[in-house]
């Protein structure tokens, strides 16, 4: 490429000098709405830590205080991983067009290298025109269950059984969490098998992204 303000392609028209312009400012947009989204999804983690805190602190500030806060916050944090999947989902599309960018325009550029196909930017240009998530629910889902939740859910499975186990020095300690008609040992058993749901299904998708990844040379990008 010369020192030009023009983006030669080989199928389309030559980019102007306003027309860069206009991109460079389309993708500091992009990186903005990626940074906002970002700040969205550490407030639903931050809610998640500090609700996981109140209830260790008052299951905790005494040995006759009731396990109960510990089960029941485990619902509150499913609320909060509900909530942060979703805004995943709309991040993943700022990223997305950020990354689109910096690959098929900012690279070439960096390279001193012309722009390869044009097919880039009509794919950019469908995603302004019909907007759409590029992932799914269910991988948004366990993405963040990977990188924040299973440790917020384990250190609430492990608080609920250790206070427990230490309430009454054996098994008698799991009725602490007795509720109505249900016995704590079965609402202990129940948070069990949904901590090795919750464990089995990020890993499930932790295999999926790696296959995908194993498929496609930039995993991070439309579509």
């Amino acid at each position: 490429m010369d020192d030009g303000a023009r983006l030669e392609t080989p199928d389309c028209k030559a980019l102007s000098a306003a027309e860069t312009g206009a991109l460079a400012h389309l993708y500091r947009g992009e990186i903005y709405r990626s940074t906002i989204w970002r700040t969205r999804l550490d407030a639903t983690t931050n809610w998640s830590v500090v609700s996981l805190g109140l209830a260790l602190t008052i299951s905790y500030q005494s040995a006759d205080a009731s396990a109960l806060p510990l089960f029941l916050v485990a619902f509150l944090i499913g609320v909060f991983l509900y909530l942060e999947a979703r805004r995943y989902r709309y991040f993943n599309v700022w990223r997305a067009r950020a990354r689109w960018l910096e690959i098929h325009l900012y690279a070439p550029l960096l390279r001193r290298e012309p722009v390869e196909k044009p097919a880039w930017m009509n794919r950019l240009a469908e995603d302004y025109e019909r907007p759409e998530h590029h992932i799914a629910f269910r991988r948004a889902l366990g993405r963040r269950l990977r990188r924040n939740y299973m440790w917020i859910f384990t250190v609430q499975t492990m608080a609920l059984y250790g206070k427990c186990l230490g309430a009454s020095g054996g098994a008698a300690g799991f009725e602490s969490l007795h509720i109505g008609p249900f016995p704590g040992w079965f609402l202990a058993v129940i948070n069990g098998i949904g901590f090795c749901a919750l464990g089995g299904f990020t890993w499930y998708i932790w295999r999926m992204d790696q296959k995908r990844f194993r498929q496609q040379m930039n995993p991070i990008s439309m579509g």
